[in-house]
């Protein structure tokens, strides 16, 4: 299973090379990767931002623990979730489901209007907290994908959301930065690209019931 081997020689990468940079094709194939990843309801209540400008990523880069894999990698990726689920985006996935499967819209009004009586379910932390999980299953796909096309990644959540929304112009579109990863190709001097990973054992990780 090459998913695994992939999976093995990925790792956090903590200094990336800035003068190496990862090419449109790849990047696609990454875009695609991203696209294809589930959510809950088949929703995808977030937005992703690709960020090369290296001006707003020097402005990014202090809000973000002065971490240098904001401004030396190849791309930030940025995964920002919807603030809240609108009966407008659900209307519109219903329609975009009705045009993609060549149905009736009428049947699939009852499957819409029973998506939104399950968030109005949720108390609006309860709320907020699903429309965030939701691009941590898309950042899955992000590391995988970068995994096989031998790119390196740092999944991060030390940054600061609010000056992210603020220097994004986030908060304007109703999104919030839930978590980011710098994408590129790992430095030399990055040692620890060496370590051994550091995971539970299989016995104490799973359980069968």
């Amino acid at each position: 299973m090459n998913l695994l081997e992939h999976l093995q020689w990925r790792y956090a990468t903590k200094k990336f090379d800035p003068t190496k940079k990862v090419s449109s094709n790849d990047l696609e194939k990454i875009i695609q990767a991203i696209q294809l990843s589930v959510s809950s309801y088949g929703l995808q209540l977030y937005k992703v931002l690709i960020i090369e400008n290296p001006e707003i990523r020097e402005k990014l880069k202090p809000v973000s623990w002065n971490q240098s894999q904001i401004t030396d990698a190849s791309h930030l990726i940025v995964f920002c979730n919807y603030t809240d689920a609108t009966s407008q985006a659900i209307d519109n996935f219903i329609e975009q489901t009705a045009v993609t499967r060549n149905l009736d819209l009428e049947r699939l009004n009852g499957y819409g209007d029973f998506i939104k009586s399950k968030l109005n379910e949720k108390s609006d932390t309860e709320k907020t907290n699903w429309l965030k999980s939701q691009t941590y299953l898309a950042l899955g796909n992000l590391l995988s994908a970068c995994a096989e096309l031998k790119i390196d990644s740092c999944p991060m959540e030390g940054f600061e959301p609010e000056a992210y929304n603020e220097i994004l112009g986030l908060n304007e579109q109703g999104l919030n930065a839930a978590v980011i990863s710098p994408i590129g190709y790992r430095h030399h001097e990055d040692d620890t690209a060496e370590l051994p990973k550091v995971r539970k054992p299989i016995n104490e990780l799973f359980e069968i019931v």
